[in-house]
């Protein structure tokens, strides 16, 4: 039987071989040609074979989550620099198309992307500096202002002595200052890393990302395995930018709306508002639900009354709800829609592994899995042509 099976597999490599055959290779596959088929052996699994199969699979998993989440002050500037650099994938294609040389057009798009970061913390800078300094007597305004309202409701059991002593007390918030600080400084230096590491990890994957194009194709043997990474690649590339262009510009009319609206509605730093507004639309479900807290609480600081002290916070609701249920479907269409179960569980899992940052790469992640998985599966596509 083993020198039946050797003549078998010497034959099939004579067989996929496309060179001429000789004689005796001719005799070789003759002979298997006569030959019977070799008997096919089942081995039956009971359910302990596959419990240990799934739990070995299990531990993996486990493994990998652990170290993804113990990586993450290396992983996520890496996947932030990645997640842009293909977000930026079709800009950068006009640019070389051009004639702007690759690492030109590399340092380009970094030095846009790290002057626009610059800018916009500059211009915060000044609206955060006052809200911090005033932090205090906001606290205080505010459990003044909410406390007629907390009492009424009784299981809850809070009183204006809860706000005078203990832990939730002025003065004790005061004397955490410096431990908040402590803390601010200490991540400080991880901060300043891990922002080196996006800039370097963008410019380097802008200025190969043709490179990379080329090894991750031609890792696959197969034809038809390339066309499709070539497939692949094209619709996330496509899905990011196209994605995140549309968003950029619904959410930055936002972002004006939300500044008119704390204008009018006599909130303070309107700018500031604005920009929260935008930046909070790019997390679903969570950013709009602390964005409108966020509105009602300053709302009833700002008034006199609870109900026009909560008009601002209607009104940025109603937009937000206007902007992503009718004009957004209306722009995007439906071929980058996403199951909104799905993307709650993306940004529950990754807010729970990398915190906020995780929770605004939830969504682009998420968006690229759901582009390979549609692309791999739907089989009837164009597909491109290889040059020959």
């Amino acid at each position: 039987m083993s020198i039946a099976n050797g003549i078998r597999k010497q034959a099939d490599r004579f067989r996929l071989d496309e060179r001429p055959m000789s004689s005796w290779a001719r005799t070789f596959q003759a002979a298997a040609e006569e030959l019977p088929p070799a008997p096919v052996r089942r081995v039956e699994k009971d359910g302990l074979d596959i419990t240990m199969a799934w739990a070995i699979i299990g531990i993996f998993g486990i493994l990998g989550l652990a170290a993804v989440y113990l990586m993450s002050l290396i992983l996520i500037p890496i996947t932030l620099a990645v997640v842009v650099g293909m977000i930026l994938g079709m800009a950068a294609e006009k640019l070389s198309k051009m004639g702007v040389p690759r690492l030109a057009n590399a340092a380009l798009l970094s030095t846009s992307v790290a002057f626009i970061i610059f800018m916009l913390i500059n211009s915060l800078a000044g609206p955060l500096t006052m809200l911090a300094n005033e932090a205090p007597g906001f606290i205080d305004r505010t459990t003044q202002r909410l406390m007629p309202y907390l009492e009424r409701i009784e299981w809850l059991h809070i009183t204006p002595a809860t706000f005078q002593s203990g832990p939730m007390s002025i003065d004790s918030l005061l004397e955490n200052t410096g431990n908040v600080l402590h803390v601010v400084t200490t991540n400080l230096t991880p901060a300043l890393v891990q922002g080196l590491i996006f800039f370097a990890a963008l410019l380097l994957f802008l200025a190969s990302r043709v490179s990379l194009r080329k090894t991750i194709i031609m890792t696959f043997r197969e034809r038809s395995q390339r066309l499709a990474a070539i497939r692949v690649i094209n619709a996330v590339e496509q899905a990011l930018g196209f994605y995140f262009a549309t968003a950029s510009l619904i959410y930055m009319a936002l972002g004006v709306v939300m500044t008119v609206i704390a204008y009018v509605g006599g909130l303070p730093t309107p700018v500031l508002w604005g920009f929260f507004a935008f930046l909070s639309s790019f997390v679903p479900y969570l950013g709009i639900t602390l964005m409108t807290l966020a509105v009602a609480v300053a709302g009833i600081m700002a008034h006199d009354g609870i109900i026009i002290g909560l008009i601002p916070a209607a009104a940025f609701f109603t937009v937000h709800l206007v902007m992503e249920n009718l004009i957004f479907p209306a722009v995007m269409g439906r071929r980058l829609e996403i199951n909104p179960f799905v993307v709650f569980l993306a940004i529950i899992f990754w807010t729970w592994m990398w915190g906020a940052v995780g929770a605004m790469l939830a969504l682009p992640l998420s968006l690229m899995v759901m582009t390979i998985i549609d692309e791999l599966l739907i089989e009837e596509r164009p597909q491109p042509q290889l040059p020959k």
